[in-house]
């Protein structure tokens, strides 16, 4: 009967109120986001805190603050709001005629140097099927897959996928790209240690590449000298094009990006250099038709 009961204060609305208040920070403004009396907002907040059996906010002076439980409700509601919403996604996709809908989440790297083709590829075989893809750091990308906003992520490989179902999509390399005035233009392969006395175009700090140069650099005694910060491998290529730095990007990327630009490139000896990209899904069974069939397709070009 418990459960039967707790089933029924779970209504969409409250839940969605429950993310307005702990968004918000009181009750207040959380029912006017969401377009309800404030008396009936403290209703269904007092019939939801009787039905689980325990408080979910402290109510304090400054307004409303998540309690233990309240926080473990969250991810949940989190979860139960974002597949309506995906729900609706995909039904209202298939009025439309669309047979499938799948939502990606992929690093910078991922999308620049491979998903292009491959997503072309995929979608050659699927006409019907609609993709959604968005780009966040790699550590980002786990969360998205582990709170179900994403079907499918792909990540850094030396990233901690959690208890995600995780397997090779991708290896790539780092290489440096300067000028070809630069100093080190004219030779084929460098340490990164060899780099530290030069200004570095960095890339967000977020990145994962980002965080390896740091780390070297500190590992080598040094500081690294970043002269600016960029958000992108093509900023990156721009500001070492005139003469802003050198960068560290993916091969790949520099063929799309830095080459065109007249820029050249020197390969990186140090073993971190050498990179895996990882697919990322919560339970390979449990996953749709068309999203098993993008995983599939995206797994097998390892």
């Amino acid at each position: 009967m418990a459960i039967i009961n707790l089933l029924r204060k779970l209504d969409l609305t409250t839940l969605q109120l429950f993310l307005a208040v702990q968004e918000e920070g009181t009750l207040t403004r959380a029912a006017e986001r969401e377009a309800i009396a404030v008396s009936a907002a403290s209703k269904r907040l007092v019939d939801l805190e009787q039905a689980v059996g325990v408080a979910l906010f402290a109510r304090k002076a400054r307004g409303m603050e998540l309690t233990p439980a309240g926080h473990t409700l969250l991810t949940h509601a989190r979860r139960l709001l974002l597949s309506v919403e995906k729900i609706g996604i995909e039904l209202a996709e298939h009025a439309q005629g669309v047979r499938g809908y799948v939502r990606m989440v992929a690093n910078l790297s991922a999308i620049v140097e491979f998903l292009p083709e491959d997503l072309r590829a995929f979608l050659q075989l699927h006409e019907q099927v609609k993709l959604d893809l968005e780009e966040r750091p790699s550590d980002s990308v786990v969360r998205g897959v582990e709170d179900s906003w994403a079907d499918i992520g792909i990540c850094s490989g030396d990233v901690d996928t959690r208890d995600l179902h995780a397997e090779l999509y991708r290896r790539d390399a780092l290489v440096l790209v300067m000028r070809a005035d630069h100093a080190l233009a004219a030779r084929a392969s460098a340490p990164f240690a060899a780099t530290l006395d030069c200004d570095h175009v960095g890339l967000h700090v977020n990145s994962s590449i980002n965080s390896r140069m740091h780390l070297a650099a500190r590992e080598a005694g040094r500081v690294l000298q970043v002269r600016i910060q960029v958000p992108g491998f093509d900023a990156v290529c721009r500001m070492a094009q005139v003469g802003m730095g050198l960068g560290v990007i993916p091969r790949e990327v520099f063929q799309a990006i830095g080459k065109p630009l007249g820029l050249v490139s020197v390969e990186l000896e140090d073993p971190w250099a050498q990179r895996e990209l990882k697919i990322v899904v919560r339970d390979p069974h449990a996953l749709s038709p068309v999203t098993q069939a993008l995983f599939e397709h995206l797994r097998s070009g390892a």
